[in-house]
């Protein structure tokens, strides 16, 4: 059974940046898309960024221009970079990954933004 593993979570002040990390591991297929998604109390959970195995990436309207997705197709891993971070950035971000057509979580890295 695979697993996702993130890391990099924290407390920034506004406007400062962080890198999450998030490896795939113990998955006998493939893995074709990954992402971050995150859930901020009280809110539903919202997709933050995705990637395809090709590079194609997509943005939250939110994010788009702050946050960079990235990935290690080699070792199954996938990155977010986040920059200018703001206080509504604050939620649990939970990396995400299809394999053959099944989707699984990671257990979520809490990022808070606040002065």
């Amino acid at each position: 059974q695979g697993q996702l593993v993130e890391s990099g979570g924290g407390l920034v002040q506004p406007g400062g940046a962080l890198r999450l990390s998030c490896a795939a591991s113990g998955f006998t297929f493939r893995v074709s898309d990954m992402g971050w998604y995150r859930q901020a109390p009280g809110k539903q959970r919202e997709s933050v960024a995705t990637i395809s195995n090709g590079g194609s990436t997509n943005y939250a309207d939110s994010v788009r221009g702050r946050f960079s997705i990235s990935r290690d197709n080699a070792n199954n891993a996938v990155y977010l970079q986040m920059n200018s971070l703001k206080p509504e950035d604050t939620a649990v971000y939970y990396c995400y990954c299809r394999v053959i057509g099944r989707g699984y979580w990671g257990q979520g890295t809490q990022v808070t933004v606040s002065s």
